[in-house]
């Protein structure tokens, strides 16, 4: 089975460009390193939940949207070794000091999958 890294953000709409571009390189960096998949997903029906909700979990506001994003990886070790790779990597360097969203308002996991059909 394979291992995902999973992660849900909040981008202001007038970013969105940037952070479109900023995908763009990420995704190469990582698949050059080794990951079998990268996806990007911007939200388009994620309701503001009463309890619970992608929007509510990274604190979106009206001016935001809600990022749902996934890698895709052989095994949890070749994802440790993947990442280690890709933070290490000299292109992702000026991107992770100028990131269009709040990086604190993100939620990421690393998930062994169970299933896969």
């Amino acid at each position: 089975m394979s291992y995902v890294d999973g992660f849900v953000l909040a981008v202001p709409k007038t970013r969105l460009e940037n952070y479109k571009a900023m995908a763009q390189r990420a995704g190469a960096v990582w698949m050059e390193h080794g990951a079998l998949a990268y996806a990007e997903c911007i939200g388009d029906d994620v309701p503001y939940g009463e309890l619970t909700s992608f929007p509510r979990a990274v604190q979106a506001g009206e001016d935001e949207v809600v990022i749902f994003s996934w890698v895709t990886y052989e095994s949890r070790k070749d994802r440790d070794e993947i990442l280690a790779k890709v933070m290490a990597d000299p292109r992702m360097q000026s991107d992770m000091q100028n990131m269009p969203f709040d990086g604190k308002r993100m939620i990421y996991g690393g998930f062994e999958a169970f299933m896969e059909l």
